[in-house]
């Protein structure tokens, strides 16, 4: 009997007789507040319990002989598609590279909508060196020996006939698709420098009527993942009573985001500086748009994490004790000043 007692006199939760409790209406609201709040804590705690968390750490960049997707999707409204050529250059100083291009463009009425496709070939591979990124001197010079080396015959002719036309019926066009370069500071632009200057001189009248207004749909250098903002989606760029280069300044951040399921999905992340250049009336260069981009020598690895299921009976402990300890006070306070 003795340890029966002593067992007793440490009994947490002692309990009245069944006839010296008494149930009041005051307890019982108390009761259903009380039992609200914790069906809503309880919700609460489980969901945060289920969510995941990332977790970034920064590591130096060893990938090698690697690609660099680039995903684009914009539109030109003021431009047609004939005279529109996108142009891909690389700091590695090879006049060829392993460019895989899937590009298309889009023929737009003046409203808007597609009256035509067209996959893009005339997408041109440069050496950096030699061209020096936007060297439009070189583009005029070897523009003058085509027309020198074979005149200015039927094609060209009706080249500069059908794209007048098109300026003239207001189409506009719609680039998008992707390409891999490779894994060195580059640029790209969409112009219209695959044009010979006197065809382009024919059919614009000049570098200060080429419009190169445009809306950027989509640019990102690799798959999306949760949270990702790319900084250009849904630009609108607009010009009126003038012309000149936009020049964006994109420094591409390696990131690798890694799922809880272990899954690793290798991306890249990007801040930007925007330039624009108006045109003067001596200037030889023609309007486009430049997206000149760079590597950071570091690689931001973000991993989903998920929470320990101890830390969530803890909490779930706390809330749901804290709730009937205030519930308890609540109701002694009932007691002392009683409504029934």
């Amino acid at each position: 009997m003795g340890l029966k007692q002593a067992l007793k006199g440490i009994d947490a939760f002692p309990r009245a007789e069944e006839h010296l409790l008494q149930k009041t209406q005051s307890g019982a609201l108390v009761s259903i507040i009380g039992l609200i709040i914790m069906a809503t804590l309880f919700v609460h705690e489980l969901r945060y319990y289920l969510t995941t968390y990332t977790v970034h750490q920064m590591s130096v960049d060893l990938k090698r002989g690697e690609t660099l997707p680039i995903h684009i999707n914009m539109t030109f409204p003021s431009l047609p598609c004939d005279v529109l050529s996108v142009d891909a250059i690389d700091m590695s100083g090879k006049h060829e590279v392993d460019l895989d291009t899937n590009i298309w463009k889009l023929r737009l009425n003046k409203d808007g909508y597609i009256i035509g496709t067209e996959y893009l070939t005339d997408l041109v591979e440069k050496d950096h060196a030699a061209r020096k990124h936007n060297d439009e001197k070189d583009h005029s010079e070897d523009s003058t020996q085509k027309i020198h080396m074979h005149g200015f015959d039927q094609e060209a002719e009706n080249m500069v006939k059908k794209a007048k036309q098109a300026l003239a019926n207001g189409e506009g066009c719609r680039v998008y698709g992707a390409l891999d370069v490779q894994r060195v500071a580059g640029n790209f632009h969409i112009s219209v420098h695959a044009l010979n200057i006197f065809v382009a001189q024919m059919i614009f009248e000049g570098a200060k009527h080429v419009n190169v207004s445009h809306i950027i749909h989509d640019l990102s250098f690799g798959p999306k993942y949760p949270g990702l903002h790319n900084p250009l989606d849904g630009t609108v760029r607009m010009l009126k009573e003038t012309s000149g280069t936009f020049k964006y300044y994109i420094k591409i951040v390696p990131t690798e985001y890694r799922y809880i399921s272990k899954e690793v999905l290798p991306t890249n992340q990007f801040s930007v500086t925007e330039y624009f250049s108006p045109m003067n009336e001596f200037d030889r260069m023609w309007p486009a748009v430049y997206f000149l981009y760079d590597l950071s020598p570091i690689t931001v690895t973000i991993r989903e994490e998920s929470r320990s299921f101890m830390h969530f009976i803890t909490r779930l402990c706390a809330v749901l004790g804290g709730t009937f300890a205030l519930t308890g006070r609540v109701l002694d306070l009932f007691h002392h000043n009683p409504v029934v």
